[in-house]
């Protein structure tokens, strides 16, 4: 395998974090064995805490084998692998201590860098200043963003004027860990390479769509960061827009970056501006109370914490598209935590035939869905009404697995993390999140948090280990329409 472009240097700031140990050194281990990546390239954790390299070194190997999915550690692979790890105690509030930092950059100056910023928003600003500092950002430098970029437009707008004070946009990669799902990432394949769909992605075709991101925990140990955020900025915002877009985008030209996401942001331009009208009838917001969750008991949001806190861990919103595509089609989005179970899907709900010829009506024709699961197993379903086998006429909704996203040989199933950190090494952006398409989502996204700080949508309660609140069914069900769950 090709690896002479994928030679970089890997700075890891926050690298002894949760996401770091979690996803981003199995991801890194995996490119790295794979050869997607070259054994002379050097992955570089940045941490606050003082150990030794052998004590880095054991540490990720401890995290590798307790993060792995679904295989085990390649003792062999590690013994290579480790040779590639460098770790860097840097305080960020002392600027002194990038200093060394610079001598290990400085033995190959020729190499693209790649600074991942796993850490609090709150160090980017000082940490890109401290890069620039030092000297250590040039043409071939480029940077990656977690989320949260800021709980508001203006807060997301100064975390990013403090990145761009330092970095080009185009070195700039803010990342969604979504979009390097394969199933994601099919769903333009699906549309666009597909003579059958492309006619029937529209309104005359599509009654509605419905985007699910449902999780069966709760806050757990995260209720201080989780509290100042909640459902709406800290998933809806980011990644239910991001698979709103793939939905409802028109075709790009090409697949070349700035093609995909100009189409992505139009569609963030053309939602419906959301009046106070909307809000009361169209958003729904609420927190889980005490209930049971694999058989045990669990607590509510606001047991034993501030009990004053309006916070939502669950919302639903309903977005109309004012285009020709989509006039008319509704867009039902919804996120929760501690909900029954946990599942992210989409559903391209299709509209009932003009004519049933099967005797009956037309309702007695079930319409046909597709239905893209994320999590947790992913697949696409094509639900079809088929003549049940036998001598009566009775029709059924049957399910069509294409499975579009199965590997083609015995090998593992690459992490969406794998992906996205390939594409930042290789400088392709299409997946990650340009500067007007975060500024558009959260100038939507403001209109509904201030409307909720005015109560124009009271807070509900739910049950915890339940579907989520009643509004959020009635909030589909006053259309004539229902959940794909229910």
């Amino acid at each position: 395998m090709n690896t002479k472009n994928n030679l970089c240097d890997f700075i890891l700031f926050g690298g002894h974090g949760d996401l770091s140990f979690r996803k981003l050194m199995p991801a890194l281990y995996h490119l790295c064995k794979d050869e997607y990546i070259s054994s002379e390239s050097r992955i570089i954790t940045i941490s606050r805490k003082e150990i030794s390299i052998d004590e880095h070194i054991d540490l990720i190997k401890e995290k590798l084998i307790e993060f792995l999915s679904e295989e085990k550690l390649d003792e062999k692979f590690f013994e290579v692998f480790k040779k590639q790890l460098l770790m860097v105690t840097i305080d960020f509030s002392n600027e002194s201590s990038y200093e060394k930092l610079q001598n290990i950059l400085n033995e190959h100056t020729d190499r693209d860098r790649i600074n991942y910023l796993s850490t609090s928003p709150d160090f980017f600003g000082s940490i890109c200043n401290s890069l620039n500092n030092w000297d250590l950002i040039s043409k071939q430098t480029r940077v990656v963003l977690e989320k949260p970029l800021g709980r508001d437009l203006k807060s997301s707008q100064e975390i990013n004027k403090e990145v761009l004070k330092y970095f080009e946009e185009d070195q700039v990669y803010r990342i969604d860990h979504y979009l390097g799902k394969d199933t994601v990432q099919n769903i333009m394949a699906l549309r666009f390479s597909n003579r059958l769909f492309v006619p029937l992605w529209n309104s005359n075709h599509i009654d509605h769509v419905q985007i699910t991101v449902a999780e069966s925990v709760g806050v757990e140990n995260r209720w201080g960061y989780y509290n100042e955020y909640g459902a709406l900025r800290d998933m809806i915002q980011n990644h239910l827009m991001q698979l709103l877009c793939l939905i409802a985008m028109e075709p790009p030209c090409s697949l070349e970056a700035n093609s995909v996401r100009d189409e992505k942001v139009k569609v963030l331009r053309y939602f419906r501006k959301v009046s106070d009208e909307d809000i009361k009838t169209k958003t729904v917001r609420a927190q889980y109370k005490a209930g049971s969750s694999d058989g045990s008991s669990v607590p509510g949001y606001l047991d034993g914490k501030d009990e004053e806190s309006n916070t939502e861990t669950f919302a639903a919103i309903r977005v109309d598209i004012d285009n020709w595509r989509w006039n008319g089609v509704p867009f039902y989005i919804r996120s929760g935590k501690r909900l029954q179970k946990r599942n992210s899907e989409i559903v391209i709900q299709f509209k009932t035939i003009p004519h049933s010829i099967f005797g009956g009506d037309e309702t007695s024709i079930n319409a046909n869905r597709l239905v893209i699961t994320l999590q947790p197993k992913e697949s696409i379903e094509l639900k079809l009404m088929n003549k049940i086998p036998g001598l009566s006429d009775t029709m059924k909704l049957q399910q069509v697995d294409l499975e579009l996203n199965s590997p083609h040989n015995s090998h593992r199933k690459p992490d969406a993390y794998e992906r996205l950190i390939l594409d930042v090494i290789r400088a392709n952006p299409t997946l990650f999140m340009r500067l007007d398409e975060v500024e558009t989502a959260w100038k939507w996204a403001d209109k509904i948090i201030d409307g909720w700080e005015k109560n124009l949508s009271p807070m509900k309660t739910y049950t915890a280990g339940s579907d989520g609140p009643s509004a959020a069914i009635q909030l589909i069900a006053k259309d004539g329409r229902s959940w794909n769950d229910e």
